[in-house]
C-alpha cells in the first residue's frame, strides 16, 4: 500500500510537471491529484518538493528512454526510426490538445539557473538520451564523433520543436524538424538507411 501511494505521488507529479512545469505545481495540488494524505509526501520525500522533483525527473527520463528504445527497435532502419519518433511526438501533442510535452525540458527551462539539484538531474537524463542515440547511430555505421553530433542535434531539434508546436498549436515544427533530422541521418550514412539492429538494453 505504501509503495502504491508513493507511485501515485510520483505519477501525479510527472503529469503536472508536463502540463504546468515545476514552479507552477504546488504540493497540495500533487497530493490532491494523487489522492494521497499530505503527510505521506514528506514521509516518502523528506527533502520536500526538490527531492520529489529529482526522483520524478529521473523516472520520467528512464520512461522516455524505454520509449526511444521501443520506437527504434520497431523500425526497419535508423532513418525511419528518426522520423517515427518525431511523428509520435506530434501525435501525442495533438491528442492531448498541445498540453503533454516533455517534462524534462519543461523543468530544465525553469531550474537550470536556479536549482543545482534539479539542473543536474535534467542534465543526467539528457546525457543518457544522447548516449543512447549515439550508440544507435554507431551501430548503424556512423562514426562515433558524427554520431554524437547527430544525437545532440536530434534532441535539440525535438525539444525546440516541442516549444514551437505548443506555442503555435501546430505540429508543423515537429514535422519539419523530423524531416530535417531524418535527412541528416541519411546523409551521415552516405545515402543508405542504416539497417543494423541490436537488442535493446537499459542505461546503467
Amino acid at each position: 500500500m505504501a509503495t502504491d501511494t508513493k507511485e501515485r505521488i510520483v505519477q501525479a507529479t510527472a503529469e503536472l510537471f508536463r502540463r504546468q512545469g515545476y514552479t507552477g505545481t504546488g504540493l497540495k495540488q500533487i497530493v490532491a491529484e494523487a489522492d494521497a494524505p499530505f503527510g505521506s509526501l514528506y514521509h516518502f520525500f523528506p527533502g520536500g518538493k526538490e527531492q520529489l522533483g529529482d526522483e520524478v525527473i529521473r523516472q520520467a527520463g528512464h520512461f522516455y528512454f524505454r520509449l526511444f528504445e521501443a520506437i527504434f527497435d520497431a523500425a526497419p532502419d535508423i532513418v525511419t526510426a528518426t522520423g517515427d519518433f518525431f511523428s509520435g511526438a506530434a501525435e501525442t501533442l495533438r491528442v492531448t490538445d498541445y498540453a503533454d510535452a516533455c517534462p524534462i525540458a519543461t523543468v530544465a527551462l525553469e531550474v537550470a539557473s536556479t536549482n543545482e539539484t534539479l539542473r543536474i538531474a535534467t542534465a543526467d537524463v539528457f546525457e543518457s538520451w544522447i548516449d543512447a542515440a549515439t550508440e544507435r547511430s554507431i551501430e548503424a555505421g556512423i562514426p562515433k564523433r558524427k554520431a554524437r553530433e547527430l544525437a545532440i542535434s536530434f534532441l535539440a531539434a525535438l525539444e525546440g520543436a516541442f516549444v514551437l508546436s505548443r506555442a503555435m498549436r501546430s505540429t508543423e515544427p515537429l514535422a519539419i524538424a523530423g524531416a530535417r533530422a531524418s535527412a541528416d541521418v541519411r546523409a551521415a550514412l552516405g545515402g543508405s538507411r542504416g539497417t543494423r539492429k541490436r537488442r535493446a538494453r537499459s542505461p546503467a
